[in-house]
């Protein structure tokens, strides 16, 4: 009588590649004979190479980290003992668990759609592998090149509701306090092995941004009132942290947290204006602010480690930035914390930004961007410091620089400068105005660069507000 174990070995491993990985590892629960195939052979890691990428996901060895440098380390044949290795072999070798990998995949999954299943302390592992999918992707060819990593859309299967990502305020293990516990959220190990860690209460806040905007995000109006409530607050922003999305400790590392309520205040006005410019007011909405737009773009030949201007600075850039009347803010407690303490500490009210009409304004320019230096950076040898000008209409003049933070993430800072019609004050006279922000994505990718502008002088009643960049794919005369 015929077994199924008496089939070639080589069709059986093809058979338990069609399996979902955990009816492979039940299947190796079941039978001595499987169990050996699937975690016993001298060579399993070659069994658990196919079974991951039988999954929908993206090759690991074609992934580059969001600073562009390739994510797994190839052994060369100058490191390959000839005496372990047949010099002939086939055999590709790699700085790659399969198995850990895959298994850690599959159990972020599973969690994710029964958050309960969730065991005490294992939310920061979660996310972390969560934030290695979207944050390692193939890089495109060209601005212009479609989404095409996989990826992109097993995540977006998974968070793009919102259910899960909402679900941060009742995890058990999270440290909002900003206790000592990290995780490796968003890493890169492009400079010598040398890691960069996101606290792990800033990991949600993180993995949020990435994502995107997301259909309860769109749909629920609390999401933006709390937004833009976060952004307009001249609390959130001082010399501490640059005015711009950092924190205020004075680390002047990224603060995922204002991010998220960037992403979703300017998001939601982008969909708005697309809306508003196409006559479509469907539920259907399109943004750049998504991790569809995440892969770096890395034309073919392009050593991001040899090139000055690594980050893509040259060429023409949409700047847009929205704003509020700062006034409404400061009778209302909104007080900026570098200011004398009038009423700092009190309540704020936030009752400005409920309702439908929050008289909320946008505005835009396109400016041309040119590298006019470079600067080593001892931290990041690959990544010096960019430095910048650009004009637009012979309005504006704008210089600033482009480096890495200390936990790795791409910082923009200019000042620009132009005579015009002052908003707030309905003035003509000359504007000084800072910004500053963070590239969304991979290095070069067409998310963009989002962050806060408000003026040089950073007075106690100066205005602040979102600011968003994407550079454009087309010169147009």
């Amino acid at each position: 009588m015929a077994r199924i174990i008496d089939l070639p070995l080589e069709l059986l491993e093809h058979i338990l590649y069609m399996l979902d990985p955990l009816d492979v590892s039940r299947v190796a629960q079941a039978s001595r004979f499987f169990r050996r195939i699937v975690y016993l052979t001298p060579d399993y890691q070659r069994f658990w190479r196919g079974l991951y990428l039988a999954e929908p996901l993206d090759d690991p060895r074609d992934t580059v980290t969001y600073l562009g440098s390739p994510r797994l380390r190839t052994i060369s044949s100058a490191q390959i003992d000839a005496s372990d290795v047949n010099s002939a072999s086939s055999v590709e070798l790699c700085d790659f668990d399969w198995q850990g990998e895959l298994q850690r995949i599959i159990r972020a999954r599973t969690i994710v759609r029964n958050p309960h299943m969730c065991r005490q302390g294992e939310w920061t592992e979660v996310l972390r592998t969560l934030l290695d999918l979207a944050t390692t992707l193939p890089p495109v060819p060209f601005a212009e090149s479609e989404c095409t990593s996989r990826n992109v859309a097993w995540v977006l299967r998974l968070l793009q509701d919102g259910a899960f990502l909402d679900i941060e305020s009742v995890t058990d293990d999270q440290d909002d306090r900003g206790q000592s516990t990290h995780v490796q959220g968003m890493t890169t190990r492009h400079q010598g092995g040398r890691d960069s860690q996101t606290p792990a209460y800033q990991c949600w806040p993180g993995l949020h941004t990435w994502v995107g905007l997301t259909r309860r995000d769109v749909t629920r109006p609390q999401a933006r009132f709390a937004s833009r409530a976060y952004v307009y607050n001249l609390r959130n922003f001082g010399y501490q942290n640059a005015f711009g999305p950092l924190m205020l400790d004075g680390t002047m590392r990224v603060d995922w947290k204002c991010m998220r309520a960037l992403v979703r205040a300017y998001g939601m006005m982008w969909i708005e204006m697309e809306k508003e410019e196409t006559g479509d007011y469907s539920e259907q909405y399109s943004c750049p602010l998504s991790l569809q737009s995440c892969q770096s773009v890395i034309p073919p030949g392009l050593n991001l480690d040899m090139e000055l201007d690594w980050a893509g600075v040259e060429g023409l850039w949409y700047v847009g930035y929205s704003f509020l009347d700062h006034r409404e803010f400061l009778s209302k407690g909104f007080t900026p914390t570098h200011c004398p303490p009038r009423a700092q500490n009190g309540p704020l009210d936030t009752s400005v930004f409920e309702g439908d009409n929050v008289p909320e304004m946008h505005a835009c320019v396109t400016m041309y961007f040119r590298v006019i230096g470079v600067e080593p950076d001892p931290d990041h040898p690959t990544r010096p410091r960019i430095n910048y000008a650009g004009e637009h209409d012979s309005e504006f003049s704008v210089v600033g620089y482009v480096k890495l933070t200390p936990d790795d993430q791409i910082r923009w800072h200019h000042v620009c400068a132009g005579y015009r019609t002052c908003v707030w004050t309905t003035l003509t006279h000359w504007v000084f105005f800072s910004c500053d922000g963070i590239g969304l994505g991979g290095v070069r990718s067409q998310a963009g660069v989002l962050g806060v502008w408000s003026t040089v002088f950073h007075d106690g009643e100066d205005p602040v507000g979102p600011l968003y960049m994407r550079r454009q794919q087309f010169i147009v005369d």
